[in-house]
């Protein structure tokens, strides 16, 4: 396609998403909730087709070099699918947001005032490898009454038009209009970049993928962005750290999934814990296969690589980890305060008030406190699912769902009030 063609292309989208964001956001709870429950049954019905259609997306990937990190987040198989069809059905047996009040109050002069949740419009969501992502940002645009433009990576193309398939489906089978779902039809990246200057017709952009897909987005958007920077995701053992719990702990938050944003990328021990316990924590992540970059004393433990500068602060989403000493809570801050991206961190100690310290004084979107990283998921929120981790501070921040897909609006009642 040429570029007229594209503009061509994105600006029929944008109007047909503008006109169903239109009837969406008077929608009734149940025709969407109907529309997902459709959805559902339509996916696990399309099964056989699903998975031919991502044998052929991963047959791209793997022509195309990617990493078996990557492969696994672009991979679906019988039971990823039974996922994406129970998390459907989360998001449709959830209270409706649109029209809730936030809140009310009657003021002197008579007038009644109610604050109430109401849908943003249309949002564009560009992602990269992972085609669960074509259902979950489909079905929390749906519930909360916006229409969505998809532009999903090149490596997911097959699997993503397969799911949204489904997906219109479930909107045929409620009466809602098929333009509240769309994909880009194409793997031109001319669409990305003509999607960032859509004022007209989406309200926000909400990008999910590496550093470069993020860092392009906010560069070029003229649409208003929900940013969804890395996750270089800290998890720090405490002196105070109960040692079960921290083995526990960091082996699942480096190993369960190292494609998805939640993955520890390091591990910060305190020097009281080292001296305590000694390597304990990375002799367990090397004997589960983890490649342990680190420095100073950490590396006379048998089978650790020398970190370079920039492993700190970095993104790996592979069976790899930095690693460092630091000196209590405080140095764990400093260091997190310096390397992280805002997105999720986890303290191992038995001590309240050191928790309380590292909860107080860093600023990222999620914290946690003897708990896996990889509990940073809408899902495991009690969302159903997610549009992705917001680590922005302005409207959404951590897991995205359907309410924070919402902004609101003010109803104000009066007798025939006059203002004196």
């Amino acid at each position: 396609m040429d570029g007229m063609d594209i503009a061509t292309l994105m600006e029929g989208l944008g109007a047909r998403a503008r006109e169903a964001s239109a009837e969406l956001a008077f929608a009734p709870p149940q025709a969407k909730e109907a529309a997902l429950l459709a959805a559902a049954e339509a996916v696990e019905a399309s099964l056989p087709q699903i998975l031919e259609a991502n044998a052929r997306d991963m047959a791209f990937g793997r022509d195309k070099g990617l990493s078996d990190a990557m492969l696994d987040r672009l991979k679906l198989d019988a039971s990823r699918v039974a996922g994406i069809v129970a998390g459907l059905r989360a998001v449709a047996a959830q209270e409706d947001p649109v029209g809730a009040v936030v809140a009310e109050w009657d003021m002197p002069s008579g007038l009644h005032i109610r604050r109430v949740r109401t849908p943003l419009g249309v949002i564009g969501v560009i992602y990269e490898s992972r085609p669960n992502v074509t259902a979950d940002a489909a079905a929390l645009c749906l519930k909360s009454g916006n229409a969505v433009i998809l532009r999903g990576g090149s490596e997911s193309y097959h699997s993503s038009q397969a799911l949204l398939a489904c997906m219109v489906a479930g909107l045929k089978a409620a009466g809602l209009p098929e333009g509240a779902i769309q994909m880009v039809p194409t793997r031109d990246r001319a669409a990305v970049s003509e999607m960032l200057r859509m004022v007209k017709y989406i309200d926000v952009i909400v990008p999910r993928g590496g550093k470069g897909l993020v860092g392009l987005v906010q560069a070029e958007a003229r649409v208003p962005v929900f940013a969804h920077l890395e996750g270089i995701c800290h998890i720090y053992a405490d002196g105070e750290a109960d040692l079960d719990k921290a083995r526990r702990v960091v082996l699942n938050a480096k190993t369960r999934r190292t494609g998805i944003c939640g993955s520890a990328e390091c591990l910060l021990i305190d020097r009281a814990f080292y001296a305590r316990h000694g390597g304990v924590l990375i002799e367990d992540l090397l004997k589960a296969g983890v490649e342990v970059r680190t420095e100073g004393e950490l590396l006379s433990i048998p089978g650790t690589i020398e970190a370079k500068a920039d492993d700190f602060g970095r993104e790996f989403l592979d069976m790899i980890i930095a690693a460092r000493l630091v000196d209590g809570v405080d140095g764990a801050i400093a260091h997190i305060r310096r390397y992280g991206s805002q997105h999720t961190e986890s303290i191992l100690t038995e001590n309240q008030a050191t928790a309380d310290r590292f909860f107080q004084r860093l600023d990222s979107a999620i914290l946690m406190h003897n708990a896996s990283t990889q509990f940073a998921d809408g899902g495991e929120f009690g969302m159903g699912a997610e549009i992705g981790i917001a680590t922005g501070k302005m409207h959404a921040r951590g897991p995205v769902g359907a309410e924070q897909l919402t902004s609101f609006k003010y109803l104000v009642t009066g007798e025939g009030t006059i203002r004196g």
